[in-house]
């Protein structure tokens, strides 16, 4: 935004929409920060496009993979849980969107940086405890976190079927050599 005073609009829900004052309204564009909850890129989207008709809309392909497959996956696994653990940096953008997407499932749901801040209150008495975690969680975080939810008296751990995800991003050009 800082790049192009005046020419862009943060437009962080459905209402903000409402206020967007833009100089000209046949050349508009739409971009999404890609970690965006696609429930709510969609809804934001569709208000953009009822209100400015020309205005040019990214595919859904710019909700990064990564954080649509959680997103998805929470949706299902919140009709079958009792209360989500989300492994995440509470300014990670997609660790909140699954927090958000379990809640709006009506799934209390809880952000956590690591095993340490699980408070034993949120599972005390639960029968099925879901644990997702941010894309860019790493996975020995996520271990600590069912490692000590059986600590806190978990039975058992099934994990749900899903897209399997096996992108492989390449090194950018001149870096690899720098690697190797």
């Amino acid at each position: 935004m800082g790049q192009l005073e005046g020419g862009i609009h943060l437009v962080e829900d459905v209402a903000d929409v409402a206020g967007v004052q833009p100089a000209q309204t046949l050349k508009l564009a739409v971009v999404t920060q890609t970690t965006l909850s696609v429930d709510d890129a969609a809804d934001i989207a569709a208000a953009i496009k009822a209100r400015f008709p020309n205005a040019r809309q990214p595919k859904q392909q710019d909700i990064c993979y990564a954080t649509q497959n959680r997103q998805d996956a929470v949706k299902i696994m919140s009709s079958q849980v009792d209360v989500v653990i989300v492994v995440g940096s509470e300014n990670s953008s997609n660790s909140n969107r699954l927090r958000e997407v379990a809640e709006r499932f009506g799934v209390p749901a809880h952000l956590v940086d690591g095993a340490d801040n699980i408070d034993p209150s949120w599972v005390q008495g639960r029968q099925r405890i879901g644990v997702t975690a941010g894309a860019s969680a790493p996975e020995v975080l996520v271990d600590a976190v069912v490692s000590r939810l059986r600590e806190l008296g978990a039975g058992s751990v099934r994990p749900l079927t899903g897209v399997q995800e096996n992108v492989v991003f390449p090194l950018p050009k001149g870096l690899g050599k720098v690697a190797a």
